[in-house]
């Protein structure tokens, strides 16, 4: 009889879930950004963790004791448990916050209709739940980053004060009550003020909270390039900055209430529960007539390509399928004229959708030779200027790849032609063919099957089959050199001495001669900046990993020059240097191409 029953409430409390869902959906405004995570499976409808959610979700502001805009409790048992936070920024009123989290709830449902584990942004608040532990773990990624269009005037003063204000307010919001980890000042240069703010999720350490911030803190040089204003937002913590007013006085907390413990939450929450359901039973039937209004006069739905993205967001790219007539139809018939090029397994077309949207398309070729051509420049139109933003590019996007991305991507096989221009000359890294996916706290995997291009490959890689975002690392350090150069990396400068581009950029700095390995048609480039880039690749292509920076010290290397890079210690030899040596292990080698090109298996991709 109790199972029954319980049965008949959740049902009951789904259809009230679902009526509120379709009588406000119309108006719902849209997130800044919102994010439906596969990774951790999906649900189906009318499924038991359907009804924990709509249950958790229904019931996760109504907690009267909590006010100072945190909200984390779980519903269910088991794989169908369900667990949600939702956090308010530290200045907005307890109605404001609800009324927030209440639109999140409704929208970020309608949006992710079947993920298990989902989060949405609004201005005044977050809210996120998942099937998996989220409490107290701090978790930077998914981002959502935002920026103005307008830049500094002095960006070195600009860049000081925003610094020491934003690390100011990360002390104290790490160090606050644990009730709200929140922080807003302001500081002035030059009669002009910058207004600032942080924020945790109150249940972080003091050290998992100032780890997070530092870490958000840390892409505004990154991203924002001098911008006066922005904001990152992160699961377990989020920053703004702008040159005008934008948040209200921080209401005072109570030093005489306390937080509830997780077991009074739970008890809360199961009360409150209980006390709601009855009522649906009262009112299910007059809301059940409701419903079948609302469905007849309800014939548009969200439209999530209505959702406009900005321009300068950085988000997670979902993978989309076509069949073969769409792509067909937007090459017209693969045409010559919109040929972009041809690697070892096919020919690359531009190709444009029914929307509009321009689109790279690979045809596979079953008869095609290892790409018979490789893809070269023009350096005559690359100068300094152009190159030196193409490196900085290209350390961005790997940035993404390793950090920012939802799961962490090797790309094993980054070299000049999979980097493509596009007509701004703004490069976009291609072919991820052999890339792997790792899960965030995956560090490094080891792999029988060597795979990639020689020259570019990391000496733990070919020696070893460890491969870790060092090896791409070590691949970006090589590239850097080229571009510089204007060499190929296996370039033998000296056939006596089998010196590779390495070993000859890694002589020359020694030697106080590294002007040598530079392109002569940079004549006219900034030498600090090439020097300072072929320092910066030399740290790079260390034989040591673990000497080897990661990709977010590179770019803040690459667009700072208040940070003092070390000295760089011997390279790894691609030709024949010491760590051609080495014993290698018993693996399974695919032959070198001719042409250096890509090693990969013939699958679809």
């Amino acid at each position: 009889m109790t199972t029954v029953s319980s049965k008949l409430l959740f049902s009951f409390y789904s259809v009230l879930f679902i009526i509120i869902i379709v009588s406000q959906a119309q108006g719902q405004p849209n997130f800044l950004r919102n994010y439906c995570i596969n990774n951790n499976g999906n649900y189906t409808a009318n499924s038991t963790y359907q009804n924990n959610l709509s249950t958790l979700l229904s019931n996760l502001t109504s907690n009267t004791e909590i006010n100072y805009g945190f909200y984390n409790f779980s519903y269910g048992q088991n794989t169908d448990k369900v667990n949600a936070v939702g956090l308010c920024r530290g200045d907005v009123k307890p109605d404001v916050c609800r009324s927030c989290l209440n639109d999140s709830r409704v929208l970020l449902t309608k949006l992710c209709p079947n993920q298990k584990e989902a989060i949405g942004w609004y201005v005044d608040c977050m809210l996120r739940y998942s099937n998996r532990s989220i409490f107290g773990v701090m978790e930077a990624s998914p981002s959502y980053l935002k920026w103005t269009l307008k830049n500094a005037t002095e960006v070195d003063q600009f860049n000081q004060v925003l610094g020491n204000l934003m690390r100011k307010l990360k002390e104290i919001a790490a160090s606050s009550d644990s009730r709200r980890k929140f922080a807003t000042a302001n500081a002035t240069l030059n009669f002009e003020t910058t207004y600032g703010l942080v924020q945790c999720t109150p249940d972080l350490s003091q050290q998992d909270c100032n780890d997070c911030l530092e870490r958000a803190i840390s892409e505004i040089p990154i991203y924002f390039n001098n911008k006066v204003g922005g904001i990152v937002l992160k699961p377990s913590c989020n920053i703004r900055h702008e040159i005008y007013s934008f948040y209200d006085p921080t209401p005072v907390i109570d030093p005489g209430e306390t937080s509830p413990s997780e077991e009074e939450k739970s008890k809360s929450s199961h009360t409150t529960i209980a006390i709601v359901v009855p009522t649906v039973v009262v009112v299910v039937a007059s809301l059940l007539i409701f419903i079948c209004i609302c469905v007849r006069k309800r014939k548009a739905k969200i439209n999530l390509e209505d959702i406009e993205d900005d321009n300068n967001d950085i988000e997670i790219a979902e993978s989309l399928l076509f069949n073969f007539e769409t792509l067909r139809v937007a090459t017209s018939n693969f045409s010559e004229a919109n040929k972009l090029g041809h690697g070892g397994f096919g020919i690359v077309y531009q190709g444009i959708l029914a929307g509009g949207q321009v689109i790279a398309i690979k045809r596979l070729s079953t008869n095609s030779g290892q790409g018979d051509i490789e893809f070269k420049n023009e350096k005559a139109q690359l100068d300094w200027e152009r190159r030196y933003k193409i490196i900085g590019g290209i350390a961005r996007g790997l940035l993404y790849l390793h950090q920012d991305s939802q799961l962490r991507i090797i790309h094993r096989d980054l070299k000049a032609g999979n980097i493509l221009l596009d007509e701004k000359l703004n490069p976009k890294i291609s072919d991820f063919g052999i890339a792997r996916l790792l899960l965030v706290d995956q560090t490094q995997v080891n792999t029988n099957k060597i795979v990639g291009t020689y020259g570019y490959m990391a000496p733990e890689y070919v020696m070893f089959g460890e491969f870790s975002i060092k090896s791409d690392v070590f691949s970006f350090g090589v590239l850097v050199l080229e571009i510089i150069s204007g060499q190929k990396a296996c370039h033998v400068f000296h056939a006596q001495r089998s010196e590779d581009l390495l070993s000859f950029a890694w002589r020359n700095w020694r030697e106080g001669t590294i002007t040598n390995i530079i392109d002569p048609s940079l004549s006219n480039g900034s030498r600090n900046e090439i020097m300072r880039c072929i320092h910066i690749a030399l740290l790079c292509v260390q034989e040591n990993l673990v000497e080897r920076p990661i990709m977010a010290t590179v770019v803040l290397m690459l667009s700072s020059y208040y940070i003092t890079l070390a000295v760089p210690l011997e390279p790894a030899s691609i030709v024949g240097g010491r760590s051609r040596s080495l014993p290698v292990r018993d693996m399974q080698f695919e032959g070198e191409s001719r042409n250096h090109a890509s090693i990969t298996d013939p699958y679809p991709r």
